[in-house]
């Protein structure tokens, strides 16, 4: 991530932080590539919250790797076990919590995940996305012959759910220091958690 600027609420943002929920876990939703992992695990240390990731609690609870997952049981499988694991970590109480990219389509995910969170939807340009996940292998739903297009369309189909969450940031020139930041100053302004005034 590089630097400058870009943070977007979402329009019906104030409606849907004043309709009484108990905001105590930072919820980081988007794209894979978009600095989740990174940010979340930066974002606990400075503001002395868990950090917990709903893949890792797949594979811990499965004994199976995502990409093992998907070959071997397909995808709904997976999305199934990733219900699961929403299921768990809406129960948790200050933590920040990194979803998969496709956690939001279902709908009771994104119930669940809002019951107890302040969900920031992290963003990135398909190109800066690409550029980013170009290493990895162990991302099943990129492993086709033109992943940038796969990227893009994948993207399009997410954004409805994207959409929904409280606030969105962009970080395809950020830091992980100013996405850390902008996160950090958000959720203290709204936070239910009085361990954050």
């Amino acid at each position: 991530m590089h630097a400058s600027p870009l943070h977007q609420s979402s329009p019906l943002t104030e409606h849907r932080l004043q309709t009484g929920r108990n905001i105590v876990n930072i919820v980081l939703v988007g794209f894979m590539g978009t600095g989740k992992t990174a940010v979340g695990i930066q974002l606990a240390d400075m503001l002395r919250m868990k950090f917990t990731d709903t893949d890792d609690i797949i594979e811990e609870d499965s004994g199976m790797s995502i990409s093992r997952i998907f070959s071997e049981m397909g995808e709904e499988h997976f999305r199934d076990l990733e219900s699961e694991a929403v299921e768990k970590v809406c129960k948790l109480t200050r933590h920040v919590i990194a979803t998969g990219g496709g956690a939001v389509i279902r709908e009771q995910n994104l119930q669940n995940l809002r019951s107890t969170g302040m969900l920031f939807c992290l963003d990135a340009t398909a190109e800066v996305i690409f550029e980013r996940t170009s290493e990895y292998n162990h991302r099943p739903l990129l492993q086709v012959e033109k992943p940038i297009g796969q990227i893009r369309k994948m993207l399009r189909m997410r954004e409805p759910f994207y959409s929904l969450a409280d606030h969105r940031i962009d970080t395809s020139q950020l830091t992980v220091n100013q996405v850390v930041d902008k996160i950090a100053d958000l959720f203290k302004a709204h936070s239910s958690d009085p361990a954050t005034d």
